[in-house]
């Protein structure tokens, strides 16, 4: 079951090395029933993004809990999946509610995912990166790194990341060295923001064009500023419609003459035969052992009998149900990720 290995500002920091890892969104193995599966180490991110969807980083106002997995937990329950999907996934894409960089078996972690997957990817805003670090991970074969950079311009870098110590030039820096001198592919993900770093889209897209990103794969994935429940909101900023989106995108790629509309950029992902099956369908009964506190506030961890799901249970108004045996009700059940309450 999950163990403290701290508690600052009233979260918990849990290590993960004997619960399911699939059925929670924050970590363990997602299938969506494609080609490529989604591989979630930990929750923890030292930046606080003015505009992160998933309410990341120490100054976090909903979550509880940060986590951290075992490796050989994780390779354990990777391995899993690619079994149930006989052979059919191509990439194993590490991201999360965190930055991936903070784990510190992010390259052990590649090195045996590489030994039965044959692409590796990794999601960062790249701070917590070294030469060192990317020497190692070009060493154990990893493929490709999506960079988040929204902004090449020092001080709104240091806005947009809320953080003040954050070095936007070090990131370029160590983008142009995994560009220039080593194997790993780079593709840059900037987050458009209307009316506030639409230029520096531009700027982005000459500077990445520059120094040779995208050798293997596109090398450019712009994303588009969303609002979520549990996520941060900018004052006075709307999230464009899909429509503008659009608009915003074909005007760059008339400008630059490459793709950037997603549905455009060839990353060889197809849905796939098999898939993980779930386990529950809305309304069902399940009997659960509660193992420890929730991502959220409010929210609590199960795991079913059979040990092979986690379950978040929502609205816990007391964590003093913690190790105890319960039922609970699925109210939500999206890709094997499950949600229920007490009953």
């Amino acid at each position: 079951m999950p163990k403290l290995i701290g508690k600052t500002n009233n979260k918990y920091y849990l290590f993960l090395d004997d619960i399911p890892l699939i059925g929670h969104i924050a970590f363990g193995v997602i299938d969506r029933a494609t080609n490529v599966i989604q591989v979630r180490p930990t929750t923890i991110c030292p930046l606080n993004c003015i505009f992160c969807s998933v309410d990341a980083g120490p100054f976090s106002r909903y979550r509880q809990s940060e986590y951290i997995v075992d490796p050989n937990l994780l390779v354990k329950w990777v391995r899993k999946v690619v079994d149930i999907k006989k052979g059919e996934v191509i990439e194993a894409l590490i991201d999360g509610v965190g930055d991936p960089m903070s784990y510190q078996w992010i390259d052990r972690l590649v090195e045996n995912l590489k030994s039965f997957i044959p692409r590796v990817a990794i999601e960062t805003h790249g701070y917590n990166l070294t030469k060192a670090l990317v020497k190692s991970l070009e060493r154990v074969g990893l493929d490709r790194i999506n960079l988040s950079i929204d902004t090449l311009d020092a001080e709104k870098a240091r806005i947009l990341q809320g953080s003040s110590w954050y070095d936007v030039k070090r990131v370029k820096e160590l983008a142009e060295f995994i560009a220039k001198e080593t194997s790993i592919d780079l593709h840059i993900t900037p987050v458009w923001i209307p009316g506030i770093n639409d230029n520096d889209i531009n700027d982005i897209i000459e500077w990445g064009l520059s120094i040779g990103i995208g050798k293997r794969f596109p090398p450019f994935g712009i994303q588009k500023y969303e609002v979520h429940k549990y996520g941060r909101k900018i004052p006075h900023v709307k999230s464009p419609s899909w429509r503008e989106f659009r608009i915003f995108l074909k005007n760059l790629e008339k400008k630059y003459g490459i793709d950037l509309y997603y549905k455009k950029l060839d990353f060889d992902i197809h849905r796939t035969k098999y898939r993980v099956e779930p386990r529950y369908a809305i309304n069902d009964v399940v009997k659960v052992y509660i193992s420890s506190p929730g991502w959220l506030k409010g929210e609590a961890i199960a795991v079913d009998e059979s040990g092979e799901a986690v379950i978040t249970i929502v609205n816990v108004e007391d964590m003093k149900i913690i190790g105890k045996r319960a039922k609970v009700k699925i109210i939500k059940n999206s890709n094997s990720i499950y949600i229920a309450r007490l009953i």
